[in-house]
């Protein structure tokens, strides 16, 4: 299993959430990092400082991955401030909840644009540098929602179960160029998306865990950091969700 340290690599969404914890673990294994966030300064300028702290050079990217020229200045960073690109987490994602009758086109069209065009061209953008490098990690943050479902998320669900399916044909594609593609599916995770959730929603919510507790952001981050190092996996969904998806 290969080390992380010296490597460079790309993180989507790390401003905050499970992005946030991403970016801590993957700058405490000595990776240089581009942090890629669509809005919030504030915020981006404290995952870098928290990064910062282990020693490793960290580059905020602005930009909001639906569009194309987002993914050229993210990989540009990359080569630009390290002179490689090792490593890929598509972390971004957005929701739009309603039930089927109340969604319209234009909250299928930014669910998926995000959590599933944004991804892959973005990882299209990244996979040239690996391809010539002969080495790559790209690891896709779906959820346990793309592959069981979830009530009032049938939008959220199919951009999700549409990053699954793509992991597993850009997985057989670059295998012999030797990029590895695999997804991580969190369940329900202690962020500030969930907090936000009534209480007596999220009571019902953990009823639905057999392990009656919600993730942590630094659980789907060792998860990350495990996929990142490994040389023989692809294709591969690992579930961080408490078993509410077996």
């Amino acid at each position: 299993m290969a080390g992380l340290s010296g490597k460079a690599a790309i993180i989507t969404g790390g401003s905050r959430g499970i992005g946030r914890g991403i970016a801590e673990r993957l700058a405490a294994e000595g990776m240089s990092l581009v942090l890629g966030y669509l809005q919030d300064e504030q915020q981006a300028d404290l995952t870098a400082e928290l990064c910062a702290k282990h020693g490793v050079p960290v580059v905020l990217v602005q930009g909001d991955i639906t569009h194309v020229d987002t993914a050229a200045k993210l990989v540009g960073a990359a080569l630009h401030e390290y002179g490689r690109l090792d490593c890929l987490v598509n972390n971004a994602g957005i929701t739009r909840d309603a039930k089927i009758g109340d969604l319209g086109e234009t909250e299928y069209a930014d669910v998926l644009g995000v959590n599933l065009v944004g991804a892959a061209m973005l990882a299209r953008a990244a996979s040239v540098p690996m391809i010539d490098a002969r080495f790559g990690r790209i690891v896709n943050i779906a959820s346990f929602v793309g592959q069981k479902g979830n009530f009032g998320q049938a939008n959220y669900a199919a951009s999700k179960a549409g990053l699954i399916g793509w992991t597993k044909v850009a997985a057989a594609e670059l295998a012999r160029h030797g990029v590895t593609v695999n997804a991580v599916c969190p369940g329900f995770i202690e962020t500030e998306m969930l907090a936000r959730v009534r209480d007596d929603v999220r009571e019902k919510l953990l009823a639905t865990v057999p392990l009656r507790r919600f993730g942590r952001p630094d659980e789907v981050a060792d998860a990350v950091a495990f996929v990142l190092k490994a040389d023989y996996m692809t294709g591969a969904q690992i579930n961080i969700n408490g078993g509410i998806y077996m």
